[in-house]
């Protein structure tokens, strides 16, 4: 059994410690954790590790969050990996800071890398991780808030939750998705 878990992030230094990139930081912390390298592939950062008799393919699209799809598309196609056994792990403005929520299927909610992933799909049924972000800011400046980097204090919050969000994804990939849905949803 392969999986596929794109964390949905932007490239540069600029992004780095930002909001919109904890897919990206959960993915690294999950590299680290399973002592492998991220290496620059196509269209994505990529690693993979085996977990229990399942290879697990991570991956950090280099296409910038708005056409995340493109490299999910291309990395789904070239491992022969079906949709069901992709997890986009993504930001949400929508959760208080540090909640997890993990769906089979759903909308966009409005969030730029999940509509590309949609477009791209052509579905909006595939298993997603939510992590909450919070919506600690003033109407209008939502761009601002989720390109803005973590407080200290969210900082030193970030390893507590990133443990979780690992712990949910190998869940997903070892005893699926309902059960880890039962699991790590509050």
């Amino acid at each position: 059994m392969k999986y596929l878990i794109a964390g949905l992030g932007n490239i540069g230094p600029e992004y780095e410690l930002t909001r919109h990139n904890i897919g990206f930081l959960a993915l690294d912390h999950l590299a680290d954790q399973k002592k492998v390298q991220v290496e620059i592939s196509r269209l994505a950062f990529t690693a993979d590790f085996k977990h229990k008799g399942r290879i697990i393919h991570l991956i950090k699209p280099t296409t910038y969050m708005n056409l995340s799809g493109k490299a999910i598309r291309y990395w789904l196609d070239q491992l022969k990996i079906p949709v069901q056994n992709l997890m986009v792990v993504v930001d949400d403005i929508a959760l208080p800071f540090g909640k997890i929520r993990i769906r089979a299927k759903g909308s966009s909610a409005g969030h730029n890398g999940l509509i590309d992933v949609e477009n791209t799909l052509g579905t909006t049924v595939y298993p997603r991780l939510r992590i909450g972000i919070g919506d600690n800011f003033i109407k209008g400046k939502q761009v601002d808030y989720v390109l803005s980097r973590f407080s200290k204090q969210e900082i030193e919050e970030l390893p507590f939750i990133f443990n979780k969000t690992s712990e949910a994804i190998l869940s997903f990939t070892t005893i699926g998705l309902e059960r880890t849905m039962n699991f790590y949803n509050d």
